[in-house]
């Protein structure tokens, strides 16, 4: 008996993930059938390939089984459909995030489907290879199907399974042995569970649901194995898929295990993970271990929304805001990156709540980066339920998904996620004035261009930062048209993106990926020439707005801060450093305020280095590519500076 398996996923510079989900299946089954030598497992299908090739690797299969998500779930349709033209007596199973629990649409739409899998695929799989292969599904749990007769059948859920040494891992199994040796020079990024089950129940995330709330542990000694496994195999970069990592004592004794592996072999290079969501004592330390070891690039702090009626209506109430803007400054304090995920577009969520939620986070002393997320639906999440949608007015619309630096090569079956653009609260108007809210935010604080006189006008002059960016987002702008244009642009895109244009912007030119639109403007700005235009109108809007919100402050205290922000910027082709006198120590107060620790600016003359030579692109392609690109999350944006001749602790990249 001859098995295709599929999971289609993403590559990210030039990597590949494992196809791990039906890793799992292969490794359950081959240890759990009675007569595992029956049956043939062909090499999976790991990431995107035209569909006539995909069919040709498959079409000699018996049954193909298929892992589903919102990124390849069209692809798959697409390679089931033909192989079924091709061989109507082909079995196709669907299972994963992408498969509906309210499934008969679903089927009824694709008859290309047989079988639909619901939750965990490791009993289902083996089931169906035990008995179902010849269409004898009727006793098989956690599947659906219609029958001979067009009625659909939904099997009860099998238990999850809660011993999960019964569950034996595919590294360690072997399965993807074959796949290292048919690829020899594929550069593989390893999908890791130390722990499956989710105690949240958040509406717009199928997780929860999806593993229900109890958590199960893999053993100590088999995850201790799978990191030798990725030691000795090179895999430079493990994506952990636990929902809450540092919620369990022993994940600080599992980064312990990985630093190890990485100071004896030097590999893994990377640990992601997805922290727990209530901060403790615990993930603190976690958290820290990473960082010593330099196992990740930060912490991700997931507020989603500072508005307590949101997080109450989305089942966050029993997250700690607080707790989380707690740990936030903690780690700031001891020089661990954070970065803050909101999401646009939650029920009972308006303009103002974000905007004043989005500055509170960067008055907490956030000026690493807040990620802005714009809210998709996914099916079996509480918010995929028309109801749901219905009672907070929530209009969608489907966009194309392209990734944030992905290529934008045409691909042959392209996937859409459902993107919520308007709510009764956060109308169509409000929606686009959030999201254009958000990129001026970005690149004015996050990308840097602006972030020293900003925070010297908050700490100064205590402006909310809301009403700083709204200098630019909101105001007149009146002889500004560098401004103006750039206003105008985030509104169009905004706009675009509610008629079902794409989340990112388009660049052939510019390495040929998918940019995010503060940073799209943030290149076009320096490669177009106009920086110096732009700091010219930046400093006479934020003169002029406080001049009449906070008199007092010195105008030519914020032309020293308009001016060291210019000189930091870095941008290619520079071969020589930067002396730059100023008026007051900017630069001692910027880095102070970065560190939580603001004292007001002196004025008496300083003398700054910037340092451009260390680091230089002769290239405009090198430049894209090691600064506004990888330097997107830890905004490493700056040169450094040096004051009379030494180089503080701090300086350079916050």
């Amino acid at each position: 008996m001859r098995l295709g398996l599929v999971q289609v996923n993403n590559c990210f510079s030039n990597q590949s993930y494992f196809p791990y989900s039906v890793g799992l299946l292969q490794a359950y089954a081959q240890r759990h059938l009675a007569h595992p030598d029956r049956y043939v497992f062909g090499l999976p299908i790991y990431r995107r390939v035209a569909v006539e090739q995909a069919v040709l690797r498959l079409q000699g299969s018996d049954a193909v089984f298929f892992s589903a998500y919102v990124w390849n779930i069209r692809l798959s349709l697409e390679i089931a459909r033909r192989l079924k033209a091709l061989r109507p007596g082909i079995i196709t199973v669907f299972g994963g995030p992408q498969i509906p629990n309210a499934v008969e649409p679903f089927l009824r739409g694709n008859p290309c489907v047989d079988v639909a899998c619901h939750g965990e695929g490791e009993r289902p799989f083996l089931s169906i290879l035990q008995q179902g292969l010849h269409g004898n599904w009727g006793d098989i749990p956690s599947i659906s199907f219609l029958d001979e007769h067009d009625v659909l059948v939904r099997n009860d859920d099998a238990p999850r399974i809660s011993d999960l040494a019964n569950a034996p891992s595919p590294y360690l199994e072997g399965v993807f042995d074959p796949l290292i040796r048919e690829h020899p020079d594929e550069q593989w990024i390893a999908l890791w569970e130390t722990n499956r089950g989710c105690p949240f129940s958040c509406a717009f995330c199928d997780w929860g649901s999806a593993v229900s709330s109890k958590i199960c542990a893999f053993d100590m000694d088999r995850l201790a194995r799978e990191v030798r496994w990725f030691a000795v195999h090179k895999i430079e970069f493990v994506f952990c898929a636990d929902a809450n990592f540092g919620i369990l004592p022993r994940d600080l004794q599992i980064v312990q295990c990985v630093a190890q592996a990485k100071r004896r072999s030097g590999y893994p290079r990377a640990l992601s993970v997805q922290n727990t969501k209530n901060p403790t004592e615990l993930a603190f330390h976690v958290q820290r271990a990473l960082a010593d070891a330099k196992l990740n690039k930060g912490v991700t702090v997931s507020l989603q929304s500072l508005n307590p009626d949101t997080l109450s209506i989305v089942n966050r109430g029993n997250i700690s805001t607080t707790s989380l803007q707690q740990m936030q400054r903690r780690f700031t304090a001891g020089g661990i990156e954070t970065y803050t995920d909101l999401i646009l577009g939650l029920p009972r969520e308006t303009y103002d709540s974000f905007a004043d939620g989005v500055s509170s986070v960067i008055a907490n002393g956030q000026h690493n980066r807040i990620q802005f997320n714009n809210l998709v639906i996914v099916p079996n999440s509480e918010m995929g339920d028309p109801g749901y949608r219905m009672k907070y007015g929530m209009a969608t619309t489907q966009t194309l998904i392209v990734n944030m630096h992905g290529s934008t090569q045409e691909e042959e079956i392209c996937e859409v996620q459902e993107l919520v653009i308007a709510t009764d609260d956060l109308p169509r108007r409000d929606w686009a004035r959030t999201r254009a809210f958000c990129w001026m935010t970005a690149l004015l604080h996050f990308d840097k261009l602006l972030q020293i006189p900003l925070i010297l006008a908050h700490e100064a002059c205590r402006v909310p930062y809301r009403d700083l960016v709204e200098v630019f987002s909101e105001g007149g702008l009146e002889g500004c048209p560098t401004l103006s244009e750039i206003r105008e642009f985030f509104r169009g895109k905004a706009q675009d993106i509610q008629n079902g244009g794409a989340e990112y912007c388009r660049s052939k030119e510019w390495l040929d990926i998918w940019w995010p639109a503060d940073e799209f403007l943030f290149i076009r700005l320096i490669v177009d020439d106009r920086l110096e235009t732009f700091y010219a109108e930046a400093e006479r809007a934020l003169r002029d707005f406080l001049r009449k919100r906070s008199p007092g402050l010195s105008e030519v205290l914020l032309h020293d801060a308009v001016t060291l922000n210019q000189a930091l910027i870095k941008r290619p082709f520079q071969t020589l450093d930067l002396t730059l006198a100023t008026g007051h120590d900017v630069l001692e107060f910027y880095h102070a305020a970065l560190r939580g620790t603001p004292e007001a600016p002196q004025a008496r003359p300083c003398r700054y280095r910037i340092d451009r030579t260390t680091q230089r692109w002769k290239t405009r392609e090198d430049w894209l590519r090691e600064v506004v690109w990888y330097g997107n999350k830890k905004g490493d944006y700056l040169y450094a500076g040096f004051v009379d001749g030494t180089k503080p602790a701090g300086l350079g990249v916050p």
